[in-house]
C-alpha cells in the first residue's frame, strides 16, 4: 500500500480573508457543507495559515489548518 500518492494536495496558504483575523475575533468556522461553529479566535501563527478557536458553548479550544478544509468567517458575514 502506497501512503500519500494517491490523495491530492491541499492548498497551504490560507485564504485572504484569513490574514484579516485577529485574536479576540469572533468567527463562524464552516466545518463541513451545512455545519458550523461560532467561536473566537484565540492565537494564530504569523503567517495566519494555523488559528487557534475556542468554540462556544464548552466545546473546547482546536487548532484549524489552512489545508484542514474549513474556513474561518468573521460572525457577521
Amino acid at each position: 500500500m502506497k501512503l500519500g500518492t494517491e490523495a491530492p494536495l491541499r492548498q497551504a496558504t490560507p485564504a485572504p480573508h484569513w490574514k484579516k483575523l485577529r485574536q479576540g475575533d469572533r468567527v463562524r468556522v464552516l466545518l463541513a457543507p451545512k455545519f458550523e461553529a461560532n467561536g473566537l479566535v484565540d492565537a494564530l501563527t504569523a503567517d495566519h495559515a494555523a488559528v487557534w478557536i475556542n468554540f462556544d458553548g464548552g466545546r473546547g479550544r482546536t487548532l484549524l489548518h489552512c489545508s484542514d478544509g474549513v474556513d474561518i468567517l468573521p460572525e457577521d458575514s
